[in-house]
């Protein structure tokens, strides 16, 4: 069993920043792939970033890539999304998940077994 906790959203104006954290819990983290979606009002979840089990590859939604960075610290059992460049079309609630064990295909929500509760990203213009 993993538990996800998602924190760092709020409000930001159209070009800041912000950083999003999610701390996981149980011992086989590091088996785990992770990954960010989000869901804005009337849209269906999609996917954001994700971050392979070992650390070894990162993969991005082409509406992100170049401004969001994540990353993983196995001894925090933790995962992080920078978010650079901020656009209204941003704003959405953020999730963090878990993959099941040695996940191989992590930019694909199929995978992911684990949720949180999501934490509210809004970006005003």
């Amino acid at each position: 069993q993993v538990q996800l906790a998602e924190s760092g959203g709020g409000l930001v104006q159209a070009g800041g920043a912000l950083r999003l954290s999610c701390a996981a819990s149980g011992r086989t983290f590091g088996s785990r792939a992770m990954g960010w979606f989000r869901q804005a009002p009337g849209k269906e979840r999609e996917f954001v970033a994700a971050i392979s089990w070992n650390g070894g590859n990162t993969y991005y939604a082409d509406s992100v890539k170049g401004r969001f960075t994540i990353s993983r610290d196995g001894a925090k059992n933790a995962i992080y999304l920078q978010m650079n460049s901020l656009k209204p079309e941003d704003t959405a609630v953020y999730y963090c998940a878990a993959s099941l064990p040695f996940y191989t295909q992590p930019d694909t929500p199929a995978g992911y077994a684990y949720w949180g509760q999501g934490t509210q990203v809004t970006v005003s213009s």
